[in-house]
């Protein structure tokens, strides 16, 4: 008995509180789901031809466009990626159009400036395939001209999209599905904070997997 206290109180109660702390300006105890099951992105493959896989990673999800807004890839870059880029399951993922390849390649130096890429992808298809995809998401809103959005989204490992809706712990109904990266404020704010209550989410499953592992 005395055993399983300490357990708890070593384990179990750190990852309660740093839920409950991470979920600041949501509020929201587990991030709700948006939209379930969505398809891999396997139609879709890197410079050289690889595929990018979304299954047991935590994503963050965006589309380029033909035009890449270099400010916004920065911003995402410093209060988003620079901060949980070493949780192994974290990854950002961008699709861009075909022919868009030197454009990146372009991006990716910048950004290299920043820090590494390691766990930050970009694939490629075409606009029809990524305006399917981008259907799929059962989204209000929509990608522009350019197959583009200023908007990111987060999809967790079993491909579902999360984000915000209903009523929060504070009782204040809110709805979000994404991210503006062109808004400073909003990825500081709402998407570190929605970001830190999906990955302690994770991290509180990996605690109880673990602990029902050793009592086996």
């Amino acid at each position: 008995m005395k055993k399983n206290i300490v357990l708890f109180v070593l384990f179990i109660l750190p990852i309660v509180a740093y839920l409950f702390f991470a979920s600041g300006v949501n509020s929201f105890a587990k991030l709700p789901t948006l939209t379930k099951s969505l398809p891999e992105i396997s139609n879709f493959k890197t410079d050289d031809g690889k595929i990018t896989s979304l299954k047991n990673k935590i994503t963050i999800l965006g589309f380029g466009g033909t035009i890449l807004h270099k400010g916004n890839f920065f911003n995402l870059y410093e209060k988003i990626y620079a901060k949980n880029k070493d949780f192994k399951d974290f990854q950002i993922v961008f699709i861009c159009p075909e022919g868009t390849q030197s454009k990146v390649e372009d991006l990716k130096n910048d950004l290299k400036k920043l820090g590494d890429l390691k766990g930050w992808h970009f694939v490629f298809g075409e606009p029809s395939a990524i305006n399917e995809f981008h259907n799929k998401m059962k989204l209000v809103s929509t990608l522009d001209a350019n197959s583009g959005t200023e908007t990111v989204f987060i999809i967790d490992k079993k491909l579902n999209l999360r984000g915000r809706k209903g009523k929060s712990v504070k009782g204040d109904v809110e709805y979000r599905e994404g991210y503006n990266t062109k808004m400073v404020s909003e990825l500081h704010n709402e998407m570190t904070d929605d970001v830190k209550v999906i990955l302690a989410e994770y991290r509180l499953a990996l605690k109880r997997n673990h602990n029902a592992t050793r009592q086996i």
